[in-house]
């Protein structure tokens, strides 16, 4: 497939995500979300394993695979499920805007990937916009519980985007040989017990019985699509091209998460969100001139 549509596809589905799973989490605890989307999602992986593609797993693949979806899927999506019981949804995907400055410059370090200033300059801009949304609920509102609440959300939203930084650096060597859905089952089922602790834990004040409509949306669309699709779109697509490529996909989420978020959960963007996603995309317009990977850009390549 190419790798620019499925960069699109899997961010189009990733930018939804954050209002329907704050709407799921409503009903249903996150770590009991997180081990059904990706216990149930490896499942649908495993008629598409082959045993040979296993074999050929070294010890140092299998060390990286691991160490990839601890940070990619355990850090990120607790985090991130946490955070968005605290904060809006539609603060997620702007500030996951910070995970393209991050990975440029972790894939400039360790992968020796080309600089480009301008696109430096650029993401340093959006940056700061991020850093707008973040702190805007304790500098502008004030430090009553509430703000106080959505200041946490907005760090932790920070915490899981580092850890989702950090998956691709760690998995670009080992999608050059081993296919995309083999590394994503692993990935599933290994970061899939790591949620089992937890989710025994909120057992003691919650069962599958009380289950409702929003809580099986949440495990609809995250095992069929924000998982099971949108991994495997992405892993296709990091095969394929440069890692510090990859982050730029990102700028399509917000997009997508305020037009569904409006009319699901009835957040709108504040003065801040609008002043941050500002300077977020003034960032990427800087940036737009040396960025010749940019998905429109390619697409229009391609086309």
């Amino acid at each position: 497939m190419n790798p620019i549509i499925s960069l699109i596809v899997a961010n189009i589905i990733w930018g939804a995500a954050a209002p329907i799973f704050k709407y799921s989490l409503t009903n249903i605890p996150p770590f009991t979300l997180a081990f059904m989307r990706f216990f149930f999602a490896a499942f649908l992986f495993l008629p598409f394993i082959k045993l040979v593609h296993i074999k050929q797993l070294t010890r140092k693949d299998w060390i990286e695979i691991l160490v990839a979806s601890f940070f990619g899927i355990t850090v990120n999506i607790s985090f991130f499920f946490l955070g968005l019981q605290k904060t809006t949804s539609i603060n997620a995907p702007v500030i996951a805007s910070t995970g393209p400055l991050l990975l440029f410059i972790l894939s400039v370090i360790f992968l020796k990937e080309k600089m480009h200033r301008k696109v430096f300059l650029g993401m340093t801009v959006a940056f700061l916009g991020v850093m707008v949304i973040v702190f805007s609920p304790l500098l502008f509102e004030g430090y009553r519980n509430e703000e106080v609440n959505m200041f946490q959300g907005n760090l932790m939203l920070l915490v899981a985007t580092l850890g989702s930084v950090i998956n691709p650096l760690m998995l670009k060597n080992v999608l050059k040989r081993i296919s995309p859905i083999t590394v994503t089952a692993i990935g599933f089922f290994f970061s899939s017990f790591t949620f089992l602790p937890f989710m025994l834990h909120e057992f003691e004040t919650w069962n599958i019985g009380q289950l409702n409509s929003a809580g099986w949306v949440g495990i609809l669309f995250g095992v069929f699509l924000s998982s099971a699709l949108a991994y495997f779109l992405f892993y296709d697509g990091l095969s394929k091209i440069a890692a510090q490529e990859v982050g730029v996909f990102t700028y399509i989420d917000p997009i997508v998460a305020v037009l569904i978020a409006i009319p699901l959960l009835h957040e709108f963007p504040n003065l801040y969100f609008i002043l941050g996603s500002i300077l977020i995309f003034g960032g990427i317009y800087v940036s737009e001139g040396r960025i010749q990977w940019h998905p429109i850009r390619r697409l229009k390549v391609k086309n």
